[in-house]
């Protein structure tokens, strides 16, 4: 694992644990211990099919974009959605893009990646088996992977809302929305799997 990108992890969770724990914010409290478990979890992985620098990066910002979201207050002033006035219930353009869509959308376009990632490892580890395509069907998995992740994600909030008196989680429709952003950001990066791929073999078929 890159010192740079530990050393960054470190620098904005261990200030968001303290200030969860100082601002008796139990649900951020609850989720700095998910980020552990997931910081663990992401040291395995990389372990075992050794994420790109990029993959790790893109994995640290969206850390960075969750607990930014949930411990930043925004003024009451600005477009949110809720009574809780803080980045995350943000109207980045009102009632039609919440700042919470956005970051749904880019962490699972990087878990599509990191699926990609390991089932790149999977193929390689197989005895005389050729490099992974981005075919249809792999990018399908990867895509299906992201989202099974991000319904994962679901289950954890809906535990929160059952352990903590008071979240901003929200109610059905925004579980819906979450959804759909996950499966939008799990699609793009598909594509950009795809397209990248293509653009490799155009380049090598030309300096050939």
């Amino acid at each position: 694992m890159p010192l740079t990108v530990v050393l960054f992890t470190l620098a904005y969770l261990l200030p968001a644990i303290a200030t969860a724990i100082w601002t008796g914010n139990g649900e951020f409290i609850f989720y700095s211990v998910v980020m552990v478990i997931l910081c663990g979890v992401v040291i395995a992985v990389h372990r075992g099919c050794d994420l790109p620098r990029p993959v790790l990066w893109g994995l640290s910002a969206w850390g960075l974009a969750h607990m930014v979201g949930g411990l930043v207050p925004i003024p009451e002033s600005w477009p949110h959605n809720g009574s809780n006035a803080v980045v995350y219930s943000w109207w980045l353009i009102p009632n039609l893009l919440k700042y919470d869509q956005l970051v749904h959308a880019f962490g699972f376009g990087v878990t599509t990646w990191v699926c990609w990632q390991g089932l790149r490892a999977i193929a390689s580890s197989l005895e005389a088996a050729r490099p992974l395509e981005p075919t249809f069907g792999v990018l399908l998995l990867c895509v299906a992977g992201a989202c099974g992740f991000g319904a994962l994600n679901e289950v954890i909030e809906f535990t929160a809302t059952l352990l903590i008196p008071s979240t901003n989680v929200g109610g059905y429709v925004n579980t819906g929305w979450d959804l759909v952003s996950n499966l939008t950001g799990a699609v793009i990066a598909a594509i950009s799997l795809r397209c990248s791929r293509t653009s490799l073999r155009t380049s090598s078929t030309i300096r050939e």
